[in-house]
């Protein structure tokens, strides 16, 4: 029968095999991850050894946001199979059975991330009896891990005993470990075998290893498996993944600095808090308030039947006021009632202030943080009134995080408010846990990384997008959006985010479609199916959270049909569902049926979803591309080419003059480790350096070839530094940074765009450009790196006072070239040149540059200047070093 327990939680420890003179012969669990998405299948074999007819039961410890997909019975050889149907419709057919004698019952009681899945059936001794369960549950990442947890507890020694998990991420796997709560005793007995793509954990003890002592007959394997892992992320674009007719977008980009926030603690001292609850929330708040830095505001509003804030205002999180924080908590004694309608609009209040005042960076994320444990019981005390006064207050900035405190809390309340206001709630079992618990909850939304992220697809390319617009993004974290393909000839799909920190970014990730299909191919532990279901799953828990928040009944139910709809095509026990498992003729019947929550039931499985925010559409018609090169050149016709000045390796410097009607090249023959100054303007604030960096080895004439290795740009009016290496492109202001690898391609607040494995632009005030190009290079070559190529249009508009290797060239200098001969080499000609007062003896051959084409390089005809660039450039090279990647040069052009 279909049971809701009343109230509190029942115990976690209920055995998987229950029932006297039992045998089991085994017991197997197997969990297939593919791209985040886990299907796990837990199946065991039981014998009726006793003398009587006897109820066998199964019991399976399964994560709270997983769907059960089905159940399937075997008992003396009359198979029980089960199918997903609404919930009405399969209470009827069990209704039906029961009527006759014919069923038994399935239940699913709560705890705080786990269900229990129950049956019981009746049997005569001798009977045989196979048990399979199957559900699947989307991956949640927090603190950057994943964790799939396995709860172990068959109830006896088992002699076939294997858990298996099965890891398989397209993109790689960074690392995986395990860890149970078994005891010291099984320590060493699980295996793992991994490969870049692909972990296998085996967790196989043999029977006396699973002794809970030396002649004990009770099994020792009681509690958690837990396998984590996280992915490998080349870039911070984001992962795209696309099988079977539907993609996946991954977004959790990393090397990004926390944004600032604010944050008012509101936290419930009424009676019903004194004791354990009040001690470990106390606890908790010591910890979260250390971790608040000088960039942070906040404050704390403590409320029972009266509301009291330990500041009225927002205050910088320095030592001072933070310690005076933690005295102010320390000392609060519980009692009272519960008045938080008052408490949440005193804290709005607080943060609409500071807002107000320009008190907080406009680019800090503002939070409230309710800690309760009880209904409202003061003032306002109806939930929906509440929610309607704290929603019509809330600035479209700010988000509310409620965490309830034991099971008498209004779960499904705290849940409703928060994802209303962009947060999400979470339960926090009232024991000696609690304090932890609640530092773990503030750690997933202490680091705020970015906030209005939108990831968007061509509209023609896609449909059926789950929701992909999110207020924020925190550090540990990750953003997944899923849809369909619509059939077209198109073999990539791209997929483009922005989102806003201390500066704008838009970021793109393209992939191809069949690529993945052809992978999983081969994979025999894969996912069948993983993005289509995945999509299933995460609408799914979508609808879920848009049924409870609906406005009217007739929306209400257009939403029930739709979970309907999928759960019984993608076979989900869902809120609305239920599982009807039936022998083949019909006659007897089983019902899997999802609980309620133990107060004003709520649905189980539910997924946290940030609210929709309403952004205009991007112009599909014309996607974002990246930024136009700042310069073109065709090296067969120098004389239409725009000016342009352009290093190499070596560094080999070719500069334009279109004036003269030739190219002029130079090498400067530096030190690994020395930084060149290439453009210093301190009129118009902005600095060009880069640092070279030497080959493995000596080339075969001795000498070792030096290149560019890092790149920076540096404008200092805003104070914005950024440094290409050939591992990743890093931006930074006068507060935080963020970091790129070259595998993202993006564009930042309009003044940098990368373009994947190929370049980086940096525009400053739209007139003065530089382009960095990346070479790759084979990584087991003897000698040569990885390296970069710097390219400057001599038409940015510099100041008078611009200098540098490079910048002095905004002003063709004044070039004769005469008396050309054959040379020493016949196929370099030999000239004199006149430049600057000087005459200098100049070569005439070919450089390359790999604007047009990065391999091979476009063929460019130049006069060489020898003894790094004496007599061409104005001061000696060694003039040209500066001490750090921001260095203004202390030295004056000539005549300046």
């Amino acid at each position: 029968e279909v049971s809701c327990p009343s109230s509190g939680i029942q115990s976690v420890f209920t055995l998987a095999i229950r029932g006297d003179d039992i045998t089991v012969k085994s017991y197997k669990v197997e969990s297939r991850i593919t791209s985040r998405f886990a299907h796990t299948t837990v199946r065991s074999s039981v014998v009726n050894s006793g003398s009587k007819a006897q109820s066998i039961g199964f019991n399976v410890q399964i994560p709270k946001r997983a769907f059960i997909t089905n159940f399937t019975m075997n008992v003396n050889g009359i198979t029980f199979t089960g199918s997903v149907k609404e919930k009405t419709v399969a209470r009827n057919l069990y209704a039906q059975a029961k009527a006759r004698g014919k069923a038994a019952g399935i239940v699913r009681t709560n705890s705080q991330d786990m269900e229990t899945f129950k049956t019981e059936v009746h049997v005569p001794p001798g009977s045989n009896i196979q048990f399979e369960l199957h559900y699947q549950e989307m991956m949640q990442r927090k603190l950057g891990v994943y964790e799939h947890s396995l709860h172990l507890q068959p109830g006896r020694l088992v002699p076939q005993f294997q858990v298996d998990v099965y890891i398989y991420e397209p993109n790689g796997i960074s690392f995986v470990q395990t860890t149970n709560a078994f005891g010291e005793r099984f320590i060493g007995l699980t295996k793992m075998n991994t490969t870049k793509e692909k972990a296998h954990i085996v967790f196989k003890p043999n029977v006396e290893q699973q002794r809970k002592c030396e002649n004990c007959t009770d099994s020792g394997v009681d509690g958690l498996f837990r396998v984590t892992y996280d992915v490998s992320r080349d870039h911070n674009a984001g992962e795209l993944q696309v099988s079977d007719g539907h993609f996946v977008q991954f977004f959790a980009p990393s090397s990004l600095t926390p944004l600032p926030k604010n944050i008012v603690f509101v936290i419930d001292v009424s009676g019903s808090m004194w004791g354990v609850k009040m001690k470990q929330t106390v606890e908790a708040m010591q910890a979260i308030l250390d971790d608040l830095t000088m960039d942070d505001y906040f404050s704390i509003v403590d409320f029972n039947h009266n509301v009291r804030c330990w500041s009225e205002d927002l205050v910088p999180g320095s030592s001072i006021q933070v310690e005076e924080a933690k005295s102010y908590i320390r000392g609060i004694k519980p009692n009272g009632g519960t008045n938080i309608n008052e408490a949440l609009m005193k804290a709005v209040q607080m943060l609409l202030k500071a807002s107000n005042q320009r008190l907080i960076d406009p680019r800090s994320v503002s939070m409230i943080i309710l800690v309760s444990d009880g209904d409202p019981t003061v003032g306002e005390i109806k939930l929906s009134k509440i929610q309607k006064n704290v929603k019509r207050v809330m600035k479209e900035e700010f988000s509310l995080f409620s965490l309830g405190i034991g099971f008498d809390v209004d779960y499904d309340f705290l849940e409703r408010i928060a994802m209303e206001n962009r947060g999400m709630a979470q339960r926090i079992l009232a024991n000696h846990a609690a304090s932890e618990q609640l530092r773990s909850f503030y750690r997933q939304v202490s680091s705020p990384l970015l906030r209005q992220i939108t990831i968007q697809f061509p509209e023609e390319a896609v449909s059926d997008v789950t929701h992909n617009r999110f207020d924020k993004f925190f550090s540990g974290s990750e953003l997944v959006v899923a849809g369909k393909l619509r059939l077209t000839e198109e073999t990539t799909l791209t997929s483009f985010t922005t989102a806003s920190a201390s500066m704008d970014l838009t970021l793109e990730t393209e992939t191809e479609i069949g690529e993945l299909d052809a992978k999983l191919a081969g994979q025999q532990h894969s996912v069948t199916g993983f993005a289509r279901q995945m999509w299933a799953y995460i609408t799914v828990n979508q609808l879920i959270s848009e049924r409870s928040l609906a406005p009217t009944a007739a929306k209400k139910r257009k939403i029930t049909q739709r979970i309907l709809t999928l759960a019984v095509e993608h076979q989900f026990v869902t809120p609305l569902t239920a599982l009807l498992v039936e022998s083949e003729d019909g006659g007897e019947r089983l019902l899997a049926d999802s609980p309620k929550d133990p107060k004003q039931g709520c649905c189980s499985g539910q997924l946290p979803t940030p609210v929709i925010l309403n952004y205009s559409p991007p112009p599909w018609v014309q996607p974002p591309t990246p930024r136009p090169l700042p310069i073109v050149m065709t090296c067969n016709c120098i004389n239409n080419s725009p000016p342009f000045v352009l290093v190499e390796n070596d560094p080999h410097f070719i500069v334009h003059l279109p004036r003269a009607q030739m190219d002029v090249c130079f090498n400067i023959d530096s030190e690994p480790g020395h930084i060149l100054n290439l453009v210093s303007d301190p009129g118009a604030g902005v600095v060009v350096n880069g640092q070279l960096v030497g080959a493995k080895g000596p080339r075969a004439d001795g000498k070792t070839s030096t290149y560019f290795g890092a790149i920076s740009m540096y404008y200092q009016p805003e104070g914005l530094e950024v440094t290409a290496s050939t591992e990743r492109i890093t931006v930074r202001d006068s507060h935080r940074g963020h970091s790129f690898t070259w595998a993202a391609t993006a564009n930042i607040t309009v003044k940098i765009s990368i373009v994947k494995e190929s370049h980086v632009t940096v525009s400053v005030n739209d007139n003065i450009r530089v382009m960095v190009l990346l070479h790759r290079v084979w990584k087991k070559h003897p000698i040569n790196v990885d390296y970069l190529g710097i390219y400057v249009p001599t038409d940015n508009q510099y100041s008078p006072l611009v200098d540098g290797l490079i910048g002095q060239f905004s002003v063709e200098p004044e070039v004769r070239v005469y008396n050309p001969h054959p040379g020493a080499d016949p196929l370099k000609e030999e000239a004199t040149m006149e430049v600057k007062g000087h005459q200098l003896s100049v070569t005439r051959g070919w450089q390359k540059d790999y604007r047009q084409d990065r391999k091979q390089g476009s063929d460019v005809y130049c006069w060489f200047v020898h003894n790094s660039g004496k007599g061409f450039i104005d001061h000696h090279y060694t003039s040209y070093i500066v001490p750090h990647s921001h260095s203004f040069l202390h030295c004056r052009r000539p005549g300046k």
